[in-house]
């Protein structure tokens, strides 16, 4: 590591991070840009910021020799989750005194130290920054001081929600009671409970004498009301007993409700946009065949089944995928077992679609060792991701896949030659129904379930799965589980 940091370096590259933030951009393309920034100038292998939600944690932006760990998720209860998030919130930690999974990972990897700083937002953990370091010797102070300075920075983001976070609905906490308030003829607040506060984010002082922050509806009625941050507030009001002329308001969080909600009614869109167009080909072909099959050569009667075959196998998939995700299907309680992932992944690439697989392109190592998971699953994750993959590239276009070791980890990737994702789509796109675009007009089809289900699937075998744009265009999905 060197001697010094190198501070014109970092203060030069801060300079652009800026710039980036007041020309528009935000969330991950910032956020990795600081990484990049922030590692050469320190003298670090790697550079990685984890982003903590109630459920757990998930690297969300790596670089250098930590890139490896993009979309790892970190289980609540993990205990290098536990460590991370105790104890000083900057410091150094020894890999090898790490208990959970990490430790062996990041050992396979030869990384020995990692300075680590929690991002906090009014002692409310969003995430860690971790720079990664070889060698013996321990980071210094100085390098300690940079990086708790670069998580306040992150930490900042968080607080202005640019694009930020990137899981969850941020670092609000929902609030456990319904806000109530009391207000005058005039509209102004006389009374304003905790739970007001923590529902809006205001504060005793900054609401009371003035008006309340959404509208205030007739007495007796209820109004759903979106906040500006994007949460959704249900309001009740009515008038107070006595000789004042005083309302009584209360009001709470239905964000989540209004979300399940918008789910179900993106559940009903997709289905039904998605099953019109092979239900209709289906019912076509079929009347033709019933109707003219005396007219009909031998040809055109073998061109109508083999397009129904096609349509029902396409409609069939979509089934499973619905069915799969309204059951949050996975591997189930089968215990992880040792399995040879090249041959796996050579056998289920055979029962893939014929016009997939002659796309094509397998550069699996002789020497590849056993992975440990769930074997039967790997169709599906390969299915979804060589589907995903031919969608949004040429039709002639190879589709590559390969495979290889890294330490305690065995990995394959899928390569397409298409049109790319957008470095702020990259963790989006393992929503559930989420589309890169939308409406009637979008030229790619699809349900918006094929990758949250591989996600589910992979990360219940202890393993995870990431997407980056490709070095020359297109997009990489990897895979990486356990060594067997």
């Amino acid at each position: 590591m060197p001697e010094r940091i190198d501070f014109p370096a970092l203060l030069t590259g801060h300079t652009v991070v800026i710039e980036m933030i007041n020309s528009g951009e935000a969330g991950l393309p910032v956020l990795t840009q600081l990484l990049r920034v922030a590692q050469p100038a320190l003298g670090a292998t790697g550079m990685a910021f984890v982003e903590f939600g109630p459920t757990g944690g998930r690297v969300i932006s790596a670089t250098g020799a930590a890139a490896w760990a993009l979309g790892r998720p970190l289980a609540v209860d993990d205990p290098d989750t536990v460590c991370l998030l105790n104890g000083p919130r900057v410091r150094n930690v020894l890999v090898g005194r790490l208990n959970g999974k990490l430790a062996g990972e990041l050992g396979g990897s030869d990384l020995r130290w990692m300075v680590v700083s929690r991002a906090e937002i009014g002692g409310h953990t969003v995430g860690s920054l971790h720079a990664l370091y070889p060698g013996d010797d321990e980071p210094d102070a100085e390098r300690q001081g940079v990086v708790a300075y670069l998580a306040s920075c992150v930490a900042h983001m968080y607080g202005d929600q640019s694009g930020l976070p990137v899981h969850g609905d941020g670092p609000v906490v929902a609030a456990l009671a319904d806000g109530l308030a009391v207000v005058d003829r005039d509209g102004h607040v006389r009374l304003w409970n905790p739970a007001a506060a923590q529902v809006t984010g205001r504060t005793v002082e900054q609401a009371l004498s003035r008006p309340l922050p959404f509208p205030l509806p007739p007495s007796g009625q209820v109004r759903d009301h979106r906040m500006p941050d994007g949460r959704w507030l249900r309001i009740t009001s009515g008038e107070l007993p006595g000789p004042g002329t005083l309302r009584v308001v209360t009001f709470r969080d239905i964000t989540d409700q209004q979300r399940r909600d918008h789910d179900r009614e993106l559940f009903v869109a997709v289905t039904s946009h998605e099953l019109r167009t092979p239900v209709t080909v289906i019912k076509g072909y079929a009347d033709t065949l019933t109707d003219h099959w005396d007219s009909l050569t031998e040809v055109d009667r073998r061109q109508a089944a083999r397009v129904i075959g096609q349509r029902a196998n396409e409609l069939a998939r979509l089934v499973d995928r619905l069915l799969s995700s309204a059951a949050e299907a996975g591997p189930g309680d089968d215990p992880p077992t040792p399995f040879d992932l090249g041959e796996a992944l050579r056998s289920a690439v055979l029962d893939l679609p014929t016009e997939l697989r002659r796309r094509l392109v397998l550069r699996l190592p002789t020497d590849l060792p056993k992975a440990l998971g769930h074997r039967p699953s790997l169709a599906t994750v390969l299915t979804e991701l060589t589907t995903n993959a031919g969608k949004y590239s040429p039709p002639e276009s190879p589709i590559e896949i390969t495979a290889s070791v890294d330490g305690q980890l065995v990995a394959f990737r899928v390569s397409d030659r298409g049109i790319g994702i957008r470095p702020e789509h990259v963790e989006r796109a393992f929503d559930r129904f989420w589309q890169g675009e939308s409406g009637d007009r979008r030229g790619y089809p699809g349900a918006g379930l094929g990758l949250y289900l591989v996600r589910r699937i992979v990360e219940q075998q202890n393993g995870w799965v990431s997407l980056r744009p490709g070095t020359d265009g297109g997009t990489v999905a990897e895979v990486r589980l356990p060594r067997g």
